[in-house]
């Protein structure tokens, strides 16, 4: 969740960058200072980019320099590098600004990329060695965290490692495009930023770094009175170890803290904050809800705190496991069974929370993850990282989003509306989530979870009380109209209300996938996608929305996407569609002068979509020449049979976006070979399934299983649907049945066309009217009309993929007068009469 929490921080609505932001401290000062004659400057969301013009162009790849700081130290740290690159005219970046330096080193960010403030690009290891050494005298006293990926020079804030330096791309094992680099042999293969420093087997660490790679080394566990077995969790400040004490044989968790890195909302970091949780713990010796404290020692830099192992399963795991909504068998003793266990189980977290508070303790991060319940009936609270005391009438500086209390409460109130928010999430799982962007919206919950589950009324009740304290009956009730031209008519509010014409990047608001080069502008996430659902279901024309796209796709910025659903083959279809013919030819001239042959093969970004659309436009050479390569990547080893791994499956990223490719190929020429590679697909996709407990068959990505529009069942059930009316197949025929079985379940986290309820609607499975119903989870009112939040559930979306433009399609699907399809997904036309080869052609 880290990316979307930095897209948070400048519009409590919606996601957004920080360049829209009104904070005049957002960036670092320095960037108000004058560049030299001679340098290029870029700004992205995150990075300020500097090279020195009419230089001869660095090299592709090679070692490049980071450098690590803490908060206080970030501004002291880029003027050194500033002053010392400029005048040398050595290319490099640095983060823009404070509150994404937090962002990136917070407890929930990416352990591969934390740490790094400013990187540094030397032309050869010669000038490697030399800016190294340099800045090491210059950075004396700058402290950072640790970056995990890179090679430590000395003691300080100073770190190498092997990469990329001009941005290209391959594609991994599993399909999908990545950032790239060459081998030893020309190559271009991934470029791993993993949470371990690694020398590619093709180069070799220069000499003059060997030293510190022995440095590295020599810190090990060795002599340590404890023995890990395995890992439990890993963050940013560290990770969470399960070991053996070797002189007791008792089984402890070892909590690491790693300096600097971890922070929260107060800037304190992970160690600080593990001294603070090993003092709580003191104060809880002997409390049944807390884990006994074991010891604490350093090793390295790092902090550990020894703690009782408690042996019990998170709540969150049994929520999970139990609740019956999320399968398609679920039967009224079920919703009864559930309800019970519960009512029991909040019962007795509410036990062991007041227990802390006897103690003078306020937990401060209540949430599912964060309670153990053992088969002999323990609650216990786990993570005191941020608790408080009750005499202190304070906040916590971390909180689930779910479950953080809003700026009213403090103190022991902080844990009661976190009960409050639990006895709803029980039942509405993640919904809560949604409650700081309309805080009415626990009434309507409370309805909605009184309606689904015999839970008594008081439980709820009570719990919604709890959330809307003094703010209920001055907050807009959450209402949804009943009819399809009401509901229709709201939701168009809603997104013209959110419009904002007068920017470039982005026409509605959306994902924060949407601040990506060209992103505003796509069918997934941008204005051409809003677009489109507006017009499938019968709204518009909007001219001065269509000449903003228009305008700007005829323009793209640099680095946009090329396929159907990231990109301006997908402009070229909704420009077409809304009569703009001329102009979507164009668009798709522009795209064939770009090496598109080289992209993946997946419907939302490469080749089958391409393809399909070259279809549309009567590019037919070009687009069977797309299905060739598609067939010829097909027939390469199958990763999940060869390596046991989990590629990605589905309509928009797996194998049946090719497959809908083959068939509208197979449609066109009347090849059945084509079928017959329509076929193969399918079936390489539905072996990336398994079956649930209730029958349905789903994706299988090892640690969940999906069903979603996607990259679940619900995409390759569309599809095998369209392959099925080509060729009976009694096998394939059961699969479908099974995959649109996981419609049937009666609740989903989010409401978005691709990863929520609306794709199961447009997907056609499951009972419509359930889904249609079922979106009232997720309503929210904006603008005088109705909303629905995006993924991750922070912010609303008004974009297709995961807003509301996504929600008005499908209900255009089930309810309007004229049936939507996702674009090539209309019914198939008659069996096309057969051809021998498609040289006929």
């Amino acid at each position: 969740m880290d990316k979307y929490e930095l897209y948070c921080l400048v519009d409590p609505r919606f996601y957004d960058s920080l360049e829209h932001g009104t904070a005049e401290d957002a960036d670092f000062p320095i960037l108000r200072e004058p560049l030299p004659d001679g340098w290029s400057t870029a700004l992205t969301d995150t990075w300020c980019y500097f090279a020195p013009d009419n230089e001869p162009p660095l090299p592709a790849q090679g070692w490049k320099i980071h450098v690590s700081a803490r908060v206080e130290d970030a501004e002291q740290a880029i003027a050194a590098v500033w002053d010392y690159c400029l005048p040398r005219r050595i290319a490099f970046k640095f983060l823009r600004g404070t509150p994404v330096l937090v962002m990136v080193n917070s407890k929930a960010a990416s352990r591969a990329s934390s740490g790094k403030l400013i990187t540094v690009y030397p032309r050869d290891e010669g000038q490697l060695e030399l800016v190294l050494k340099e800045l090491d005298e210059l950075l004396r006293g700058v402290q950072g965290p640790y970056i995990l990926s890179d090679l430590r020079y000395g003691a300080g804030p100073l770190f190498v490692r092997y990469g990329g330096f001009a941005e290209r791309h391959c594609l991994s094992g599993s399909g999908e495009r990545v950032l790239a680099v060459e081998d030893g042999d020309g190559r271009l293969v991934p470029d791993v930023r993993g949470a371990t420093f690694s020398v590619p087997p093709w180069t070799t660490l220069p000499g003059f770094l060997e030293p510190h790679l022995a440095a590295r080394n020599a810190v090990t566990t060795t002599g340590l009175p404890y023995r890990v077995e395995s890992v439990l969790h890993f963050s940013n400040g560290g990770g969470v170890y399960l070991a053996r004490d070797t002189h007791t044989e008792e089984r402890v968790v070892l909590k690491e803290a790693r300096p600097h890195a971890g922070l929260d909302a107060a800037g304190r970091d992970a160690v600080t904050r593990l001294r603070h949780e090993r003092d709580i713990l003191r104060r809880l010796e002997g409390l049944p809800a807390a884990p006994a404290l074991r010891g604490y020692f350093t090793l390295g830099e790092h902090e550990f705190l020894v703690q009782e192992f408690v042996d019990g399963t998170p709540l969150q795991r049994r929520l999970v496991q139990r609740y019956p909504l999320t399968r398609a068998d679920r039967t009224g003793q079920d919703l009864a069974d559930y309800t019970a266990w519960a009512v029991e189980t909040l019962e007795s977290v509410e036990r062991a929370v007041e227990s802390l508070h006897e103690r003078g303790v306020v937990f401060g991060d209540l949430h599912p993850d964060n309670i153990l319940l053992t088969p002999e009936g323990r609650v216990a609270l786990i993570d005191y990282e941020v608790a408080t005391l009750v005499t202190d009438g304070a906040r916590a500086a971390l909180a689930h989003p779910a479950f953080i209390a809003p700026p009213d409460r403090q103190g022991v109130d902080v844990d009661r509306y976190a009960l409050a928010c639990l006895r709803l999430g029980l039942f509405a799982p993640q919904c809560t989530i949604m409650l700081p962007l309309h805080r009415a919206k626990a009434a309507q919950l409370g309805e909605i979870v009184k309606e689904t589950f015999p839970v008594p009324e008081a439980t709820v009740d009570a719990a919604v009380a709890a959330i809307g304290g003094p703010v209920f009956g001055r907050v807009e009730p959450v209402t949804v109209p009943e009819t399809w031209p009401e509901l229709r008519e709201a939701m168009c509010r809603a997104i013209v209300a959110a419009a904002t014409p007068a920017r470039d990047d982005r026409l509605f608001p959306g994902d924060v996938a949407q601040f990506r080069p060209g992103g505003g502008l796509n069918l997934a996430y941008g204005a051409a996608g809003v677009l489109f659902a507006l017009d499938r279901a019968g709204l518009g024309p909007f001219p001065e929305y269509e000449r903003w796209l228009r305008d700007r796709a005829l323009r793209p910025v640099q680095g946009s996407g090329l396929g159907l659903y990231d990109g301006l083959h997908g402009i070229a279809y909704v420009l077409g569609l809304l009569g703009h013919h001329e102009h979507a030819h164009e668009l798709v001239d522009a795209c064939l002068r770009e090496k598109w042959e080289r992209l993946e093969s997946a419907l939302f970004s490469g080749l089958s979509g391409i393809g399909l659309n070259l279809l549309n436009f009567g590019r037919t050479d070009l687009a069977l020449r797309a299905v060739d390569i598609c067939a010829e990547r097909l027939a390469e080893p199958v990763a999940e049979l060869s390596g046991g791994t989990h590629p990605r499956a589905g309509l928009m990223y797996g194998s049946s976006g090719p497959a809908l490719l083959f068939l509208h190929a197979y449609e066109h020429t009347g090849d059945r070979a084509l079928l017959d590679l329509a076929a193969t697909a399918l079936r390489q996709d539905l072996r990336r399934c398994r079956h649930a407990a209730d029958g349905s068959l789903q994706v299988n990505q090892g640690w969940r299983l999906l069903p979603y529009l996607d990259e679940g069942s619900a995409g390759i059930a569309l599809v095998l649907e369209r392959y099925l009316g080509h060729h009976h197949d009694e096998e394939l025929a059961t699969a479908l049945e099974e995959l649109r079985l996981a419609g049937h379940a009666g609740f989903f986290v989010q409401a978005g066309l691709f990863t929520g309820r609306a794709g199961m609607l447009a997907a056609r499975a499951g009972d419509p009217r359930e889904h249609v119903k079922g979106l009232r989870w997720h309503a929210l009112p904006y603008g005088g009309g109705l909303a629905f939040p995006g993924d991750q559930l922070l912010r609303l979306s008004m974009d297709f993929a995961t807003g509301t433009a996504g929600v008005l399609f499908a209900l255009g699907t089930a309810l309007g007068d004229q049936p939507g399809h996702l674009p090539f997904l209309a019914a198939a036309p008659g069996r096309p009469a057969p051809y021998e080869s498609r040289k006929e052609v």
